[in-house]
């Protein structure tokens, strides 16, 4: 070969000094050349093999020989590339950083390097790591991969590398750095942080390290049910948890999934959970696999009730959701997963009967409570369940009806199962005047039952007159339902109703109410039964004194505010009132339903409404609208110091934005701001849904990166003019201007737009503000933002000369140096 030649020419020399003088002349060539041309890398490639065919000896006997002459080459070459690390010439520091990386990499895990070489070796990189050059940075962070020491905190690789990670600008340089960091107790949270990144490219990897060197212990169940959370719920990293890391942490759980699923903690995560599930469902061979893991099941096509878990019970509900899913396709394999719908209504019913329902007393031991958790928990995976069975056969969904209605008339029957019950009701039956008249049978029939437990009490504690009283609401309460029952449609639901008032009948008859409203048909508007139900029973209860029936009330005063713009607007100031004045658990409910009417109706149902809907005193007429009262009320909330407040309404307002009733940069830079503020870093459901809605809003449309465009400026104002006290003076500006840059490229539209693109008119924009004033700190950030935007290859006149000018004014400044 080659390098065999020229080491026997090498042997052959005399003076090898003279050698070296002119290998290092004809390697300078190569040096100065800073582009990755063909021909260059395949002569660094050449002088990194033939530096290291020195290492190893020619046999074990001439080792300790030849072990100083076969060494001096490589110390050679070595020092000279340490002298020339500090070359003014960014090329040669690049090829400098390369050629070290490479001959490191290439050496044996046995080789020894002089100390003092190595030394100097990891002084020079932690210098060049800090390099303007990006190129240069990625090349000696890879460096410095073998000089690393994971056992020490301290160690100044990895301290550097963690800086890198948390502030480096340029993402070539983030992925370098985790393509070699190596994972610690003390670097993990900075990988992790990482899965987070801007860059699709850096979040992916971050991913692909996890999965490859971190086991599924070393993070914690938070940490696990996050990465899946976000990475299931990102497209473009969804695949790399697909294919990388669920399979590594069912690897390292020996192929066990329902180990899998107990180390998600599912009783907190079943969403998140089912959604993992489902992906490891996409990439089995064949869907008989399914059968292989998780549920056991018997001969009756069940799982024997002392044999139920989290775990297996939601394995099989979401194997049995995925098959059903594929339509015919999956058919005969639904029909191994689950049997008849009346045989699974019997299990059903018997499961849910063992359910205590615990005292408040009993409440206070955490043991007692814990187990009914996890039994309701069961419950709710078995009710889901009834989703998946085959109810077009006429006699399994009557016992199927049968059980469900059943459940709902049972006192014990836990109130967190009472929303599920009446949604799988409702959902079995497929007419609205029917579902109606099944929950107030169901109401009425609770009534009955708790009514009959009050006479017992009050004959056993010979209380005569009150037990005359509940007689007589007992007769007329059960000719009530014997007139429902016969006459579904006429109007006796006007008549005023009698029932308990107490807490737990209201919520349990809320709950049903809420559900009904959910899968009415919202085209048919609000029929007489529901119009009485709002008069007798939701109205009453939205001042109720039980904070958790106003709770309930108000959701199902704004679901049935869906089904009637007349109704809407009637209570529109209502729903306004409780956004401000209630506990925090009801103004979220309150404002989950205005922001619902919003996006419905639009921002025109409050044209009607008065100028002072929100006081407004002392505004001008354009401030003083309804739509300005509410946005501001709205932006108010995004500072609350409520979290689940706050996070609620950035949901709803990048709901209104990305469906186009809302158009405003002003609060997409609020928006963006709480996004990187570091107060809402635990927060990570905000930081989720931010994240996502984003990237999708910048991507949808021409308008909408117009939109971030326009926000930009406004945002870096905020960011530069923070007050050292503010927590946003502690954001990365150059990764939000980074941001920026990627919302707004050409290349990210769903569908390409004709015209001059957004970056044309941003760097306009950017040097209007270079201009503003020249010797400003932040201009060397928006000369960085100008260097990578995508102009046009034609651009207008009107950015050649703004250009022109920054270029001519740059060249007076303190700038005129800097890389830009």
């Amino acid at each position: 070969s080659l390098i065999d030649k020229v080491n026997l020419m090498v042997k052959q020399l005399e003076d090898k000094l003279e050698f070296h003088e002119e290998f290092l002349r004809c390697l300078k060539y190569a040096m100065i050349v800073y582009t990755r041309e063909p021909a260059v890398e395949n002569v660094i490639d050449f002088v990194v093999k033939f530096a290291v065919s020195f290492e190893t000896p020619m046999n074990e006997e001439e080792e300790e020989e030849s072990e100083e002459d076969d060494g001096s080459f490589l110390n050679f070459l070595l020092n000279f590339l340490l002298e020339s690390h500090t070359a003014n010439s960014h090329a040669v520091r690049f090829r400098v950083c390369q050629l070290i990386n490479k001959l490191l990499g290439s050496l044996s895990e046995n080789a020894q390097v002089d100390d003092e070489i190595c030394e100097r070796i990891h002084e020079a990189m932690l210098i060049r790591v800090t390099d303007k050059y990006p190129n240069v940075r990625i090349q000696a962070a890879l460096a410095m991969a073998r000089l690393q020491d994971p056992n020490d905190p301290e160690c100044p690789t990895i301290k550097a590398y963690m800086l890198l990670l948390e502030n480096d600008s340029n993402a070539e340089v983030r992925r370098a750095v985790l393509s070699c960091i190596a994972p610690a107790a003390f670097t993990l949270p900075k990988i992790y942080k990482r899965t987070r990144d801007v860059k699709e490219k850096v979040r992916k990897l971050s991913y692909q390290v996890l999965a490859e060197k971190v086991h599924i212990r070393a993070l914690t169940i938070a940490q696990r049910v996050s990465l899946l959370q976000h990475g299931l719920n990102d497209s473009s990293v969804k695949e790399v948890v697909k294919v990388f890391l669920l399979p590594a942490w069912l690897r390292l759980l020996q192929n066990d999934i329902l180990q899998l699923l107990h180390r998600l903690d599912v009783e907190n995560c079943a969403e998140t959970a089912v959604l993992a599930l489902h992906a490891l469902f996409s990439t089995a061979t064949t869907l008989d696999d399914l059968l292989q893991n998780g549920a056991k099941l018997d001969e009756r096509k069940l799982i024997p009730v002392d044999a139920l878990t989290c775990e297996n019970v939601l394995y099989w509900r979401a194997a049995c959701e995925f098959v059903k899913a594929k339509g015919d396709e999956g058919e005969e394999l639904l029909e191994k997963l689950l049997p008849e719908p009346a045989i699974f209504a019997e299990y059903l019913y018997s499961y849910l009967k063992s359910v205590p329902l615990l005292s408040e007393e009993q409440r206070a031991d955490m043991t007692q409570l814990e187990l009914v958790m996890t039994k309701e928990f069961i419950g709710q995976q078995l009710i889901l369940l009834v989703g998946c069975l085959d109810t077009t056969e006429e006699g399994g969904r009557r016992r199927v009806l049968a059980v469900l209605k059943e459940m709902l008339l049972l006192p014990n029957t836990p109130l967190s199962l009472i929303g599920q019950l009446v949604q799988k009701l409702v959902g079995i039956l497929h007419d609205d005047q029917q579902r109606i008249t099944v929950v107030r049978l169901a109401e009425l029939k609770v009534c009955i039952m708790e009514c009959k437990q009050e006479l017992e009490d009050c004959i056993s504690r010979e209380d005569f007159a009150r037990a005359a009283e509940l007689k007589e609401s007992i007769a007329q309460l059960e000719e009530r339902r014997r007139q429902l029952e016969l006459q579904p449609e006429s109007d006796h639901n006007k008549e005023q109703r009698i029932e308990k008032n107490d807490p737990e009948t209201l919520l349990k008859c809320l709950t049903m109410c809420a559900e009904v409203l959910k899968q009415m048909n919202i085209s048919r508007g609000i029929c007489p039964t529901i119009t009485a139900l709002i008069e007798t029973l939701i109205l009453p209860s939205v001042s109720n004194s039980n904070s958790a029936v106003r709770n309930m009330a108000v959701v199902c005063l704004g679901t049935a505010a869906l089904h009637s713009r007349d109704l809407a607007n009637t209570h529109l100031v209502l729903l306004l009132q409780i956004t401000q004045l209630d506990e925090p658990k009801i103004r979220i409910s309150a404002l989950k339903a205005l922001i619902d009417q919003l996006l419905f109706n639009g921002l025109k149902i409050l044209q009607d409404k008065p100028s002072d809907l929100l006081n407004s005193d002392g505004q001008s007429e354009e401030e003083e609208s309804p739509v300005h009262n509410i946005l501001k009320m709205l932006s108010e909330f995004l500072d609350s110091e409520i979290c689940e407040l706050r996070t609620e309404t950035a949901e709803g307002l990048a709901k209104l934005m990305y469906c186009g009733r809302i158009v405003s940069a002003k609060l997409l830079s609020r928006l963006v701001l709480l996004w990187y503020n570091p107060v809402t870093e635990e927060d990570q459901r905000l930081r989720h849904c931010l994240g996502v809605f984003l990237q999708l809003y910048a991507r949808e449309s021409r308008a909408h990166q117009e939109c971030v465009e326009e926000s930009f400026l406004p945002t870096m104002r905020t960011l530069f003019n923070a007050p050292a006290t503010s927590p946003l003076s502690e954001i990365d500006t150059s990764n939000v201007a980074e941001l920026f840059i990627e919302l707004t490229r050409p290349s990210a539209l769903v569908q390409s737009s004709q015209g001059v693109c957004v970056h044309d008119s941003l760097a306009v924009r950017v040097c209007n503000e270079i201009l503003r004033d020249i010797d400003a700190p932040e201009v060397r950030l928006y000369c960085k933002t100008l260097s990578s935007l995508e102009i046009s290859t034609e651009p207008g006149p009107h950015i050649t000369v703004s250009v022109e000018k920054v270029l001519n004014q740059l060249k007076g400044s303190q700038h005129c140096n800097s890389e830009e």
